[in-house]
């Protein structure tokens, strides 16, 4: 995704990264969190799945400001050719 360690990624049971250029993070609850399930992750990653259409259906949450990740979805691999 992307380097730094600004937003933290939560996709439970799977795990948590933390992710985006900016300040580090390093105690408590990090001031930017996304947090979603794995299918709703697969489906954004993927661009089956856009971000807003996932925040309005509320299968993902985010909060703070740097925590809105659509400009980096889907990822580039996964992309339609």
């Amino acid at each position: 995704m992307a380097p730094g360690h600004t937003v933290e990624v939560r996709v439970p049971p799977d795990g948590a990264v933390q992710a985006v250029e900016g300040p580090r993070h390093t105690r408590g609850t990090p001031p930017n969190v996304v947090q979603t399930d794995p299918v709703t992750w697969l489906e954004l990653v993927t661009g089956a799945l856009t971000w807003d259409d996932a925040v309005a259906t509320g299968r993902l949450t985010a909060s703070g400001e740097r925590s809105d990740l659509s400009g980096l979805l889907p990822l580039q691999a996964a992309r339609r050719r």
